[in-house]
């Protein structure tokens, strides 16, 4: 069943996280990316429908903006007890065939993306130098079967705007798809 995102107060300031990268075994923390101007932290699994639909789109993303002054930082959090297939190993196995060019981290203990308020997979918050929450939403307006093409264009309008140092516009659409598999007894209240 498909769930949109919880739309995080603009504003808000990206909580901390250090998490291992399933690619590297490397604890990867928000401050890694104290010295980009942007920082976006996208809410991804290997099992979803919606997110494999833009996985293409999330790897292009990341190429394209391989030489700017964004960090992108992608965050695992399913249960991989009820999906395998969101465990780490198999994680790691997703970005390498995907091409990922970002770390992709797993937040066993869940928290990280209770803190971020984080609802469904894909989930995408971006964050401005100050790390403070300007976007929260849509890749684009692209889901699985609806025939519109991947083109990330609401996020990376949010992208261009941070890095060119003009606001964001509030007008944003919630992102939708699976929800966060949360471990029995630990679903956000």
């Amino acid at each position: 069943m498909a769930l949109p995102s919880t739309m995080t107060a603009l504003g808000s300031e990206a909580p901390a996280f250090a998490l291992p990268d399933v690619t590297t075994g490397d604890v990867v923390r928000l401050e890694d990316f104290a010295d980009r101007r942007a920082l976006l932290v996208m809410f991804i699994c290997r099992h979803c429908p919606y997110v494999a639909h833009v996985r293409e789109g999330l790897a292009r993303m990341a190429d394209d903006y391989a030489d700017a002054d964004l960090g992108i930082v992608a965050i695992s959090a399913n249960d991989p007890a009820d999906y395998p297939e969101d465990a780490p190993k198999s994680l790691a196995e997703e970005a390498r065939i995907a091409g990922y060019r970002f770390p992709y981290l797993f937040d066993e203990t869940q928290e990280v993306a209770r803190a971020y308020g984080a609802a469904c997979t894909p989930d995408f918050f971006l964050y401005d130098a100050d790390r403070r929450l300007v976007y929260r939403g849509q890749l684009d307006g692209s889901r699985p079967g609806n025939g519109v093409p991947v083109t990330g264009d609401d996020l990376r309008a949010a992208i261009e705007a941070v890095l060119e140092g003009r606001p964001v516009p509030e007008d944003q659409r919630p992102s939708v798809g699976c929800s966060i598999k949360w471990r029995p007894g630990n679903e956000p209240t």
